[in-house]
């Protein structure tokens, strides 16, 4: 396993290692039998979408609080067209019964490995941790970590249907959008759609973290990485856990960082939103205008994706 040059947000493959020829998932995964492939506008019909008119807004960091290297700023006037978005991250389920119906094995299972957050490995997956990333020893290369053993082998997805799928590469959401016939958002078009309306606005919701000391989205709470003072400890949440910013969508700060079709320099993709590991005291990315990187081939146990279409 190796890293890119931000490992604590999103360690990632660089360069390649060979594929291994590790086993996918079994065929009833989440109870849901297989089907024959349906037209790719019939398959979006599981997606519950937001409508967008477009138009111009102020993209990226009005506050210069960001990290330069990862230019958010200057913010500037954007504009995008009519589009539609969806209102949540692509869940377990919807990615299960993408599988079920082509047989798609993802990069991290070709790989035969993916990385996972140190407090989360599951037990019997311990022996089968290959390496930490130097710089971010909470990252660890586990090997049978997949979408559906997410916390490597013995774990499972089967009480997280409505979670967030991860460990899912940027060539894996786009076979699944390209199965569902969607496509990624565009860098623009999500942080429009994650604005939910407002102008300039730190978070989706506005300006203070927690208004009125109520919390809304999922980012790490104590003292990172090793004491969380979350119940249950850190991990993902429903795709639906938080109420919706004014545009609809949910989650768009925190839980899992969301694929973006746009290039962020040679061999990178953007990844948006920040995840549940974000913690103001190494990485304040659950701001509406943060945006991070890593290589398409890449999967974590904090990444995931939304899909988008024309109007």
């Amino acid at each position: 396993m190796s890293t890119s040059d931000r490992p604590c947000c999103a360690p990632g493959r660089t360069p390649h290692p060979p594929h291994a020829s590790g086993a996918g998932p079994g065929p009833a995964l989440l109870g849901i039998p297989p089907v024959p492939p349906p037209p790719g506008r019939a398959r979006a019909a599981g997606h519950t979408m937001a409508e967008l008119p477009g138009g111009t807004f102020w993209m990226g960091d009005a506050f210069d609080e960001g990290y330069r290297a990862d230019h958010e700023g200057p913010a500037r006037r954007v504009t995008v067209a009519p589009f539609g978005i969806d209102t949540t991250a692509v869940s377990n389920e919807r990615f299960a019964a993408f599988v079920r119906a082509t047989g798609h094995r993802t990069d991290a299972e070709r790989f035969g490995s993916s990385f996972v957050f140190h407090r989360l490995v599951h037990p019997d997956a311990r022996r089968h941790v290959v390496g930490t990333v130097p710089g971010a020893p909470w990252w660890l290369g586990v090997e049978g970590a997949t979408w559906s053993a997410p916390e490597g082998p013995g774990s499972h997805v089967e009480d997280r249907a409505d979670h967030p799928v991860v460990h899912v590469s940027h060539d894996d959401a786009l076979a699944y959008c390209a199965w569902a016939g969607l496509r990624l958002p565009t860098e623009a078009e999500w942080e429009y759609a994650a604005r939910g309306g407002l102008e300039s606005a730190r978070y989706p919701w506005g300006d203070e973290f927690t208004p009125g000391g109520e919390e809304r989205c999922n980012t790490w709470l104590g003292d990172f990485p090793h004491r969380s003072d979350r119940p249950g400890g850190p991990g993902t949440v429903p795709v639906t856990a938080y109420p919706p910013n004014g545009h609809g969508l949910h989650n768009t700060s925190g839980n899992v960082w969301e694929w973006c079709s746009d290039a962020f320099g040679p061999g990178e993709r953007v990844i948006r939103g920040g995840s549940y590991l974000c913690h103001a005291s190494y990485c304040n990315r659950y701001r509406v205008a943060a945006r991070s990187h890593n290589t398409p081939d890449s999967s974590t146990g904090h990444g995931g994706f939304r899909c988008a279409r024309d109007a």
